[in-house]
């Protein structure tokens, strides 16, 4: 009987279909059992190869070498997964094996994972396609009973490729005009580059803000505080206050309305990375890398998810799962809890993989004995899951509206009538070290009096407050990637596959990247786009740095995807748009020549001219050419006293003119001694400096 290969993403993956199908013998790099042969591919094994491989011209970053156009697309495999590539094509090449099943993610990426390992391999064995969002054992099992042809897939996978070509073909076109023009790598890319933007100008709004003074005119009635609109001049809230205290206040609306707030949503990554910066300050990566580390250890679903729904199938899993928390977490204790499972399932709207959800394997495990940090991703991702299952918020909101002296006053209050989720929540927030910032108390509970409509208060007691406005916030990891989730979806189709700039698996790496290229810092939580981070902004097209170009890739390669459109049509535009790129910035602008050049680091300012004085391989040199200032590290004064003249003592001597060293040698008496050079500059050509000599106590 031929054998079924069986191909997944990633080993776990590849685990659990085994389990589900019962196959259990346990091979080097694959499992083997019933007919299967379960192999893996430990995400992208095969993908396109760098520019180099195109040529020896390509080898330097040369401006006459762009743009780079590959027509024979060349193949590379990853360095450190040659060995699972080669299990996978030996698999393939087995005389037993009667077909393959590409078992990867069920969307665009996971076809292009398989298809590229299939091709590399020279595969030519029927393939037929997997299609299942849910891990259940049920639904694997009926996903294998309903295998599809791989050939019908063969759209999606072209709108795959096209994705990685479009990248390929900006990415490097783009990085290496702009790093040849201007002497440093930039990067370049179409996810890093507007999220860039995005830094750019929020520090942009920052620093541009000019703050400006309001105020407003609070009246007390019976106990309620009314506060009129703003008031940008202070006589005229003044003049206001004096009015109404002279006046009477009358109630002249007065609503009251039930209000619900439904429970939250289920963690995506994005979600979780957010409120883990929030929280906790963990940056997108670190919180990716503890949510996979539980994910290995099995307390954890696959966390690289964009779903915030469990599949239909996952009802009597969610439903355990929930009952299991609710005795395991401390904030549960001594609460009764009926979870309301049902709203959190869907199918339709989970793409690849669920919402992210503890595990049944909780059960089993301790969570006191986890590191702290993923006890606090773990304990998080089981609160949202009982917040989610929870009952809605439900409250009382009053709008009292007062008119005095020809102004509207308006006060607010609130009544909670059923804490539902938001008690869970308060109970969970209570336990956590730091309060994380909440909602600037919109969940205050309040209670206004019993107001009417129609009601007076002669001459209420009114006073003046003075406020200012503030500038907006600089981006945190859980603002930006927000932003990032978001970001030109106005433009994107309601169907398209992506959302956004980058997927949740890749935004936490987008943003490390900003960092170690020096275009991007961390302050605290904050992240703010360094100088060079500035200037290349400046230095590119809109089309760069704008989402939309990601809104309108997406669109057509939906578009591709569904065979409504031809992919060569597409790519024959990206080329369009390298051969634009390279031709319309061929020279960088003479006011922009010198952005990028390092400034060297001062050692101090120069005792002649006060410029900075940098160091050079042989000196200490003043940076204004007109002046003469020079310290030599080779100075003889130093090499006679056995003295390494360091950036640290030149620094002292620029500082004070004085420098304490210690072992000086003494020509004279072959001895060493402690003692303070000084800097004795006449002004001339040479430096001068002499020796004080430090009196023992």
């Amino acid at each position: 009987m031929a054998l079924s290969l069986i191909i997944a993403e990633k080993p776990s993956v590849a685990q659990t279909i085994a389990a589900a199908l019962g196959v259990k013998e346990k091979k080097d790099g694959y499992i083997e059992g019933g007919g299967y042969l379960i192999s893996w591919c430990v995400g992208h094994l095969v993908g396109l190869a760098e520019a180099a491989a195109y040529g020896e011209q390509y080898k330097k970053w040369q401006l006459d070498s762009l743009p780079i156009l590959p027509q024979e697309w060349k193949h590379t495999i990853a360095a450190d997964k040659g060995k699972q590539f080669q299990t996978l094509k030996e698999l393939m090449h087995r005389a037993d094996v009667g077909e393959t099943v590409n078992a990867c993610d069920a969307g665009r990426e996971g076809e292009l994972i398989f298809r590229f390992v299939y091709e590399a391999a020279g595969c030519k064995k029927p393939m037929r396609r997997l299609w299942i969002s849910s891990m259940e054992n049920e639904a694997i099992r009926a996903g294998f009973a309903s295998l599809k042809d791989g050939r019908d897939y063969d759209a999606l996978f072209a709108s795959a490729l096209c994705r990685a070509k479009a990248d390929w073909l900006i990415g490097i076109n783009a990085t290496r005009l702009f790093s040849c023009l201007y002497g440093k790598t930039l990067n370049v890319g179409r996810v890093q580059t507007p999220t860039l933007k995005m830094l750019a100008d929020r520090d942009a709004a920052i620093s541009h803000f000019k703050k400006e003074k309001y105020y407003h005119v609070r009246l007390d009635l019976s106990g309620a505080e009314a506060a009129s609109e703003r008031i940008s001049d202070r006589k005229k809230a003044d003049t206001l206050k004096g009015a109404c205290e002279a006046g009477k206040a009358v109630c002249v609306s007065l609503a009251r309305e039930k209000k619900t707030a439904a429970p939250p949503k289920l963690f995506d990554l994005t979600s979780l990375q957010r409120e883990a910066n929030r929280i906790f300050g963990y940056t997108a990566k670190q919180t990716l890398d503890l949510a996979q580390s539980l994910y290995e250890k099995r307390l954890l679903t696959y966390p690289r998810t964009d779903s915030s729904y469990l599949t239909d199938d996952m009802g009597g899993t969610a439903a355990g799962i929930t009952a299991l928390l609710a005795g395991k977490l401390p904030f549960m204790q001594d609460i009764s809890f009926t979870p309301e499972v049902s709203r959190l399932l869907d199918s339709k709207k989970v793409s690849d993989h669920h919402a992210i959800i503890p595990t049944m394997e909780l059960a089993k495990a301790d969570p006191a004995t986890l590191p702290e940090s993923e006890r606090n991703i773990l304990t998080l991702a089981g609160a949202r899951l009982l917040f989610a299952a929870a009952e809605p918020h439900i409250y009382e909101a009053v709008t009292a509206v007062f008119s005095c002296a020809g102004a509207d006053f308006t006060a607010r209050g609130k009544t909670v009538l059923s804490d539902g989720w938001k008690g869970l929540e308060h109970r969970y927030r209570a336990t956590l070290k730091e309060n994380p910032d909440t909602d600037n108390g919109e969940n205050a509970d309040v209670t206004l009096p019993d107001f009417t409509e129609g009601q007076d208060f002669p001459n209420p007691a009114a006073k003046v407050t003075e406020h200012d406005t503030t500038p907006p916030k600089p981006h945190s990891e859980a603002t930006l990637l927000s932003a990032m989730e978001h970001a030109g979806n106005g433009d994107t189709d309601p169907d398209a596959e992506r959302r956004g700039l980058g997927t949740p698996a890749t935004r936490a790496a987008v943003i490390e990247k900003l960092v170690k290229g020096g275009f991007v810092e961390r302050k605290g939580k904050q992240l703010i786009p360094t100088k060079d981070g500035n200037n290349l902004i400046r230095i590119l097209p809109e089309a760069l740095t704008s989402p939309q170009l990601t809104a309108e890739w997406e669109n057509n390669l939906t578009q591709i995807a569904k065979g409504a459109a031809d992919p060569g049509e597409f790519l024959s535009r990206i080329e369009a748009m390298a051969r634009e790129l390279v031709q319309t910035h061929a020279a960088a602008g003479e006011d922009k020549k010198d952005l990028f050049r390092e400034e060297k680091p001062s050692v101090g300012k120069c005792p002649r001219c006060g410029s900075p004085v940098h160091e050079g391989k042989k000196n200490y040199y003043c940076s204004n050419r007109d002046c003469l200032f020079t310290m030599w590290k080779n100075d003889r004064f130093f090499e006679e006293r056995k003295v390494t003249f360091s950036p640290k003592i030149a620094a002292a001597l620029l500082k004070s003119g004085r420098a304490e060293v210690k072992k000086l040698y003494s020509p004279k008496t072959g001895k060493t001694y402690d003692g303070t050079i000084v800097l004795a500059d006449t002004g001339g050509k040479y430096v001068n400096y002499r020796i004080e000599v430090q009196k023992k106590k």
